[in-house]
This record gives structure tokens, sequence and C-alpha cells, in this order.
């Protein structure tokens, strides 16, 4: 049909009659009837007449938007948002187009700009609410949604998108309420579903969890959200192929889905596949560069391969933009600052993250490290509140994790042993019911390495594998020395520290059989070839070589390497391998103090710790025998401890390298350090550490007793 312009204001018709009000009118419901082409025929006819008619403008932004055009459809929104009396809908609709675009800034002004011109407009209500929640305004966001929630109890959405913002503020049992308000609303809600796993896994309930999220993806098969909550609950139960196979569904559908990307990018990191990594959080910032979450997911990149500038740069853009939670950015900043060894600063931004958010867990438990707590600390009682307040409200399982935790380390440091094993004890046991667990399988296990990895094993595979010597590796119990002797040998000029690398565990994990299937650890030995050998060191050079090109000796000081120690001198015959040993209960008791970032699923029961120790014992003595001395050699903490340099002197030469001085002041070197012993590997040698356990030997009679100690000797 063709249209002519309006004219001495009556409206004109088309050869069939029709006028452009009728045009726009009949566009609106070929639209509302999925009759798109239609729609879009009429659109394009009124716009040749009337150019900048602001409801066919409307009308194709919201057609743009259905065949997922996002640029056109914004591009459509603004000219139509531009007319000077366009109505609270176009400017909702246009916020909730760039609410999906990331641009937060934009998309609040527009949602602001709609309830004011249509404050009975729920719709436009609930539009800002879940704008300003994505934003981290979530007390603006409440007073939104609950208003919307309260004109129209019986709205599955209203819930749902209440329940969200509930869950941002922490308030988790009013958002799990919301979620099932909703669902019984509304059954076959997969959005709600989904929250509910999400929700679900905070509290760490994993297997419901789960069974929520696969609900929602069975209802709608291509609700992203799902699968990406799915993901990171495979993620928290450390099976990473599979939190990576439900990502790569929404990639079959979504290739460049930002949720995806960053997802993408925290796995591949986690995994040390940082290229991959990079890739997928830069793409997440070309796609959404206004989103705060893709800068500091890139950052985290960066972070990871030492461009610490670089990573701080992108930490500090992230914090200028909308997040939902705006303290994050900061608080990876103050990370950051703490791994360099400048505490002064690190210490301003955590203050700085809690000034944004003083109820963050994370927070608080990072900012434990950078601080020594004296009797009556103030922050302690805060902790202390936080943590009451936590178990009351069903606040995040692991924010109570990381409180328990953190509050055992503040009152260790305070002298209060009681307090602060009341506190270990509770987040140990919070920690490990988030896992299963067979110890007597384990035990097995560890004996099973040795019988399988036997010296006609490696007799079979001898002289087949790589001749470099850049790979030293140290090994050990976490919490037996292993970042202390790396710091000394990274002093060194010709030495880099490259910090705890998975890349062992994740070449064995992909060491695969005719059928694809992994072989499995120790199995996996018996049906390597001796010239499969090349290549699986290659798979390792090839990741490490990058971190320090040109560096003689690359430190990699994963401790629980130790298991794969017969393996690492199959594949690199002139490696050496430092094992790191200290006292059983010192380093036992170290471990359960902390709260592991990586997977160390033994260390949270005091008697299964124990065990666990007895069985690495075994197997480390059984690589000492087997294993040349030129290639395998042993320090002890406590050794020193005693004697720095000469212990220091010992391992260089093993090392294959000249004596350098800069070795003794290896708490001066700047460099980052990543581990839980960040702190203590910027101050000089001290002795405090060595028989620390004794004065709390009460408290730890299960271990005592596992690892066979008499307490009063």
């Amino acid at each position: 049909m063709k249209f002519r312009k309006e004219r001495d204001k009556q409206p004109p018709s088309s050869p069939q009659g029709m006028t452009i009000d009728q045009a726009i009118a009949a566009a609106y419901a070929h639209w509302g009837a999925g009759q798109a082409l239609q729609a879009e025929q009429l659109c394009q006819q009124v716009l040749a007449l009337w150019p900048e008619h602001p409801d066919a403008l409307h009308i194709l932004g919201l057609l743009a938007h259905g065949v997922g055009n996002l640029d056109g459809a914004l591009d459509y929104m603004r000219r139509a948002c531009a007319a000077p009396r366009a109505p609270a809908l176009f400017h909702s609709n246009f916020a909730e187009m760039l609410r999906q675009r990331g641009q937060l800034v934009e998309a609040e002004k527009e949602g602001r700009r709609a309830v004011a011109l249509d404050g009975n407009s729920m719709a436009a209500w609930g539009n800002l609410g879940i704008i300003l929640q994505e934003a981290g305004k979530l007390e603006e966001s409440l007073h939104c949604l609950t208003r919307v929630c309260q004109a129209t109890p019986d709205s599955p959405e209203a819930h749902n998108n209440l329940g969200n913002t509930f869950k941002r503020l922490g308030r988790l049992n009013e958002a799990k309420g919301e979620y099932e308000a909703a669902i019984r609303l509304y059954p076959s809600y997969s959005e709600a579903h989904s929250n509910l796993a999400y929700l679900l896994t905070d509290l760490g309930l994993y297997e419901e969890a789960m069974a929520a999220a696969r609900q929602a993806i069975e209802i709608s098969p291509r609700n992203a959200d799902a699968y990406l909550n799915a993901a990171s609950i495979a993620q928290k139960r450390q099976r990473t192929g599979e939190a990576l196979r439900w990502i790569n569904n929404i990639l079959s559908f979504a290739p460049e889905h930002p949720g995806a990307l960053l997802a993408i990018a925290t796995i591949e990191r986690q995994a040390e596949n940082f290229p991959a990594a990079e890739q997928a959080a830069r793409r997440a910032v070309a796609a959404m560069p206004q989103s705060g979450e893709a800068h500091e997911a890139l950052g985290q990149v960066l972070q990871a391969t030492y461009r610490c500038d670089e990573a701080r740069a992108e930490y500090e853009r992230a914090a200028k933009l909308p997040m939902p939670k705006p303290e994050s950015p900061v608080e990876k900043k103050a990370i950051l600052l703490l791994e360099l060894g400048r505490r002064k600063e690190a210490m301003e931004a955590f203050d700085e993250a809690l000034g944004i958010n003083p109820r963050s867990a994370s927070v608080w438990f990072n900012r434990c490290e950078a601080k020594k707590f004296a009797k009556d600390d103030p922050d302690i009682a805060t902790m202390e509140t936080l943590l009451t307040d936590a178990e009351r409200q069903g606040i995040g399982y692991d924010e109570r994790i990381a409180l328990s935790f953190a509050l055992g380390k503040a009152c260790l440091d305070a002298g209060e042993d009681d307090r602060a094993f009341a506190h270990l004890h509770e987040g140990n046991r919070l920690k490990r019911a988030t896992f299963s667990y067979d110890a007597a399988a384990v035990d097995g296990w560890l004996d099973k390495i040795a019988r399988t990895i036997s010296p006609e094993q490696l007799s079979r595979l001898a002289g087949h594998g790589d001749p470099s010597e850049q790979p030293v590796f140290i090994v050990g119990m976490p919490r037996s020395g292993t970042t202390l002797i790396e710091q000394i040998l990274a002093a060194h000029p010709h030495v880099h520290g490259a910090g705890e690398l998975r890349l062992v565990q994740s070449m064995v994990d992909q060491i695969s059989g005719p059928d694809h299937v992994p072989l499995g650890y120790p199995q996996l030995i018996e049906a390597t070839a001796p010239q499969d050998l090349p290549r699986l060191a290659r798979y390792y050079l090839d990741r490490v070589s990058v971190l320090a090109p040109g560096k003689a000796r690359i430190v990699d000081k994963m401790p629980v390497n130790f298991l794969f120690a017969g393996l690492i001198h199959a594949l690199f015959p002139k490696a050496r391998i430092i094992h790191c040993r200290r006292d059983p209960v010192d380093t036992c008791l170290s471990c359960y103090t902390k709260n592991f970032s990586g997977e160390q699923k033994f260390t949270y029961d005091l008697a299964e710790l124990g065990r666990f120790y007895r069985g690495y014992e075994r197997l480390t003595a059984y690589w000492a025998s087997v294993l040349p001395a030129d290639r395998w050699t042993e320090v002890n903490y406590e050794a020193v401890v005693d004697d720095l340099e000469g212990e220091a002197r010992r391992l260089v030469e093993f090392c294959g390298l000249e004596w350098d001085e800069a070795c003794l002041s290896f708490h001066k070197l700047e460099r980052p350090v990543r581990t839980a012993s960040v702190t203590q590997v910027r101050q000089q040698i001290y002795k405090s550490s060595v028989g620390r356990w004794k004065k709390h030997a009460r408290h730890l009679a299960p271990l005592l007793s596992a690892l066979g100690v008499d307490a009063t000797t």
C-alpha cells in the first residue's frame, strides 16, 4: 500500500481507504499475532510518507529485537524515543533493550523517564527495577519490584524478579520464597526454576540445585541462564569438563552469548588455558563494552598471566561501570596489590570495597589475609555479627564458610584459641558437606600409584622424554613451605616462579585411549608408549615457556604434583623435583585453617587429613627410593628456618645454577605470589611457626590420633 502524508489535519488514505493511524494499528495487530512480515511492510510504507513516525519506528524496533538484531532494534527505539511526546511504553522498551546490550547507564535514564511519564505502569517499574538490580542499586531495585509485586500479586514474573533482587541482597530465604511463589503460580516457568537452582547452589544444596537447573532446561532448552547455572554447579563441584559441556550447549544456539563467554573465560582461566580464557574475555568485552563484569573477567585473565598493570586498569574500568556486585572489582584490585606485596595499598582497597558493601563476606575473608589481628579487634565482633545474621537469614552458604575461616584466622591471631577453633571446626564442617570424599578409597589410590608406576615401568620409559632442564617442580603437602622455597629460588636472576600450575593434572586428565575415554591415573602409565612422551612433554612446555621466555628455570610449585613425580620424571628426565617437608602436625594444622580455592578435599576433616598425610608419606618415600638423587631432593622447612643460606645454596646447586646472593633477600622480591602464604613470604625467616601445633593440641585430637602423635611428648 502507498500512503500520503497527513495534510490539513486530515489523515491521508490509501487507495483502499486506510489512514496512517489505521495502518499503525494494523501493524501492531500483525506484530501481536506474530505476523512480522506484514507488520514490517506496513511500517516501512508509513515511514515512506512520514520518515520519523514514532510508532512505526517502535514497531520496527520490536521486530528487529524479535529476530535478534539488537543493534538495529536500539537504533529504531532511539529514534522513536526522540519524538517529543513518545509515551512511557517506548522509553521502557528502549530501557530493557539497552539493559540487554549491557548499557546500564543509559538504560537507567530511559527507565526513570518511563516511570516519570506513567507512574501507574507496572511494566515500566518492573523494567527499571531489573536495570537497577543489574547496576547494583539493590535497595532502589527492591523498592521498584516490591511495588510491582504488590500491584500484581498473581504475576509469576513479578515474584521472580523480586526474588532476584533479594538474592543479590543476600536475603536468601526471602528470595527462595519468591521463586517458589513464582513456580506455584506457573509450574512451567523455566526462568524461576533456573533462578532457584542458582539460589540452592549458594546454599550448598548442589543436588537440589542441579535438579532445578535440569528442570529449567527441560522446560526451555534455550534458557541460557539455566545452562550457566548448571555449569556453575559443576564448577563448584570441581567438574570442569562437565561445566564446559553445559556452556557449549549455549554456544550451539547463541555463539556470542555474553554470559557464556564470561563463563568460558572463568573456567578456562581456572584450568590455566590462558589463551582460550583471554579470547573469551575479550569477546565478552567487545559484546558488552559497558559491562563491568566483562572488564573484571578480562582483568582476572591478565592477572593470571602476570600482566599486572593491565589487570589493574581493567579492574579500575570495571569499578566505574555498573556491576551486580560493585565492590567486586575493587576487591580484585586489592587482591592483586596484596599479591604484589603492596600491603598498605591493598588494605586501602579492601576498605574501599567494604565501604561499598560492608556485608561482603568475600571482602572480609580476603582482607583477613592482609591483617594481623590483636585481642578485642572490633573487626572480629563485626564479622561475628555478620556470621550470626547469615545463619539466621540463610545468607549464602559460601559466605558462611568464608566468614568462619576468616574468624578462625582472626581469633588465632588474637590468641583466642577456643573461639578460633569453634569457627574453624564450623567452617570446615560446612565445606566438607559440599562434596563427597572416600578417605579409604583415596588411601588405596595413593598406594596404587606406587604399585603401578613401578621401577620396571620407569625403566621402560627411560630416555624417551624431553631433555629440557627448564622445568623445576616443587612438591609436597600444602602449607609445607613450598611457597617459601619457590620465593627463594625465584629471587635468582635466572629463575621464574610460575606459582601453582594445574598443567600436569590437566595433561593427565586429557590422556585418553582409542575410544577417547580418559584412561585415568595411575593406570594411564601402563598404556603410555615411549614415543608418546615427547608429545605430552611438549603440551606442558608450550604452556609454561610463554610465562617466562629466556629464563633458564621455571618453577612449578603445585604441591600435589607429588602424586605425579614418577610421570614427571619420565616426561622430563632432566627436570629437578624438590620435595618440601615440614612437621606433620604443623603442616596439617595449617591446612585445616585454610579455605583453599583449589581442590584439597582431604583438608576439611581432621581425621581424614591425618590419614591422607600418612598416605602421602608412603608415596613420597617411594619416589625418594626410585628416582635419581640428582633429580629428586628433599628440604625440611625447619632446616631452612635454622640455616637459610646453607639450604638455599644447596637448592640452587641442585637446580644446576651458580649461587646468587639475591636468594637470601627473597622477601624483597617484587613478584606476584598467589598462594595462601602470600603475606608470609614477604617477611624474613621467622621461627614462630615451628612447633605451632603444640599449644593447640587439645583441639586436634582426631588429627593426632590419625598421625599416631602423642600430644604429651
